[in-house]
């Protein structure tokens, strides 16, 4: 693995593993759940309230902050972590998932991808070598490969197209950053890691011969698991990981992307998974919805109007340990942006937290035990009130 990377497996419970991986800006605690910062922020949270709920590593995506305001312009600021005045690991995205949402507006040949910006509309073009020079510029520790992405649901012919097209493109985005590590020493964090993305919609073959070739391509530092949560329902999406964790390296971080509901992180690391993130915590919050160890729950329902009580009585939150459901819930029915920020940091704190307490599971030997009454007790009430 390259220096400054590594990662060490602490323990292993059944296929679930807590771990250690170290980048070029600090070691983080695995499993664990990414908050995402899609244009260099999560959205209504700054870094302070980030260290002080537990997130280490964040995210942001090379698409978005291509278009605005500029990789360049970022790379001149210092990169990402000075630019954002975050101090911890981030990984970037490729772009390739919003590139391929945009039905209508793009392109798709071997080259890569033309296609209409969302801003403006002027026409773009990303290829796997730019993509690999914006993400050198925005300097992350960890980026990931330009990859095809397709629904969850799509046949098995057209999921091997673009399975067999990210493989093509995985080696072009290797060739480019290798290239970049060498020429271009410079750059605002100068030793970087490059993710593969494994593909195949929900089709076991297809996943397994993606994860193989992925794994005898090159000596990767992590791996990340794309094109899931995408539409497929979530017994597909198990399934896909059972298939995954067979043939993928056991001594490599695996990172499942785009996937951030509670259930589905504890299914996640019961198969082997380590990193997880999805801007669901943050954009439930701008909504009204609210994690519980009970289930999922909205502010809006008038029952919570006289409730003197947190969120979640066992949270320990800046909003649970100051504020009472009536009082979020008034601010957020009367439209006050405090609201929506409570809301989003206890459900980003969430999910930190359960990865916390699945990490402590897995030391002590009990996660499948405790990851059965989790989600029992997760799953014992009505998620829609």
């Amino acid at each position: 693995m390259t220096a400054p990377f590594s990662f060490e497996l602490d323990a292993t419970d059944g296929l679930a593993r807590a771990g250690q991986f170290t980048t070029p800006h600090g070691v983080m605690n695995t499993p664990q759940f990414m908050p995402v910062g899609t244009l260099a922020s999560v959205k209504a949270l700054d870094p302070e309230d980030l260290h002080r709920l537990g997130a280490t590593m964040i995210l942001a995506n090379a698409y978005h902050l291509r278009l605005r305001p500029g990789d360049e312009m970022i790379r001149t600021m210092g990169g990402l972590h000075r630019f954002m005045h975050w101090d911890g690991p981030i990984l970037t995205d490729s772009g390739g998932f919003q590139v391929f949402s945009l039905e209508g507006l793009r392109t798709i040949n071997e080259q890569g991808v033309e296609f209409r910006s969302h801003l403006d509309g002027s026409l773009q073009q990303f290829t796997p070598e730019s993509v690999m020079r914006i993400e050198r510029n925005l300097g992350a520790d960890v980026i990931m490969q330009f990859d095809h992405v397709v629904p969850g649901q799509t046949e098995a012919g057209l999921a091997r197209v673009a399975m067999e097209r990210s493989i093509r493109w995985l080696e072009r985005c290797r060739v480019e950053f290798d290239r970049l590590m060498r020429e271009d020493p410079d750059a605002p964090t100068p030793v970087q890691a490059l993710f593969p993305i494994v593909q195949g919609g929900i089709h076991a073959d297809l996943r397994r011969e993606s994860a193989t070739a992925i794994r005898d391509a090159a000596d990767w530092v992590g791996l990340g698991i794309g094109g899931l949560s995408v539409g497929e329902a979530k017994p597909d999406m198990y399934a896909m990981l059972d298939v995954v964790n067979e043939a993928l390296p056991t001594d490599r971080p695996r990172y499942l992307m785009g996937v951030g509901f509670p259930e589905d992180l504890v299914e996640g690391v019961a198969r082997g998974v380590d990193l997880f993130d999805c801007v669901a915590p943050t954009r439930m919050g701008r909504t009204g919805a609210f994690f519980t160890t009970t289930g999922r729950r909205s502010i809006k329902n008038a029952a919570w109007r006289l409730d003197p009580g947190p969120l979640d009585d066992e949270c320990s939150c800046a909003a649970c340990s100051r504020f009472s459901k009536a009082y979020i819930r008034h601010l957020f029915v009367s439209e006050e942006i405090l609201g929506l920020r409570l809301l989003s940091l206890h459900n980003v704190h969430f999910l930190v937290a359960l990865m916390r307490d699945a990490r402590a599971a897995v030391q002590a030997g009990t996660f499948q035990g405790w990851s059965r009454d989790w989600l029992a007790r997760y799953h014992s009430r009505s998620t829609s009130s």
